[in-house]
Order: C-alpha cells, then structure tokens, then sequence
C-alpha cells in the first residue's frame, strides 16, 4: 500500500536523502516503496543542531536518511549520547530508550524518541535560568 503524502506550497521533505521541495500549489504524492521520508517539520538543519540533544537527534537523522555512513554516524551517536548523559544523568531513561532503536536500526522511532529528548533538555535549561 502507498504512502500518501500532502504537500503544502514550498513544503519540503527528505526522501531517501533527496531534498524535494513543492514549488506550486498543494500537491499529493505517493510513495510505493519502502524508503526513508521526513517531512519538513521533522527536518532538523546542521545549523540548528546548537545543543547536545538537537545533535543526537541530527546524528539519528543523518543514520536515517544516509544508510552508507550508517557506522560513522553511529561512532558519533555513541560520543554524542555519552557526553549527554555525562552532563546530564536524568537524561538516562531517554538516552536508553533511544539507543534500543539505533541499535535495532530503527532510525525513525528512535528520532521521535530524540524529540521528547530535545523537549526536556528544553525544560532543564529553562528551570537552570
């Protein structure tokens, strides 16, 4: 069964490491095979990646859409996870859960996972100001 996919004017997506953009008006595609998609909100730019925890989840999405490079980014992963959970332990339960999917190669599940990691990272900077 396809995948159907709505775009909106100028809406981005990644599919299978291609950057497509709409250029017109909305517009429907469908996806009849099995490759890596994200979508324009799920997209997290290099640029963007100025935390620990938005470079864990850049480093996940790199592993997702890049399947040639998979053992570079995961060396990085396990860097990156470390030096997390060293400056914050409370991020322990998240670092795990996150790193089950990376393992498994579950790339997706474990970048909505980075999310809810990238939300309380959020939280504790707030409560340290």
């Amino acid at each position: 069964m396809a995948l159907k996919i709505s775009l909106k004017s100028n809406e981005r997506l990644i599919v299978g490491g291609a950057v497509v953009r709409n250029g017109g008006k909305g517009t429907v595609l469908y996806i009849e095979n099995t490759t890596p998609i994200l979508r324009e909100k799920d997209i997290l730019g290099e640029k963007d990646a100025d935390t620990p925890c938005k470079r864990v989840y850049f480093t996940i999405q790199l592993m997702y859409i890049d399947e040639s490079n998979v053992p570079q980014y995961r060396l990085a992963f396990s860097e990156l996870a470390g030096e997390v959970l060293k400056a914050a332990p409370s991020t322990a339960s998240y670092i795990e859960k996150i790193s089950e999917r990376v393992l498994a190669e579950n790339y997706y599940q474990a970048l909505k996972m980075a999310r809810n990691l990238i939300d309380y990272e959020e939280e504790l900077l707030k409560n340290a100001n």
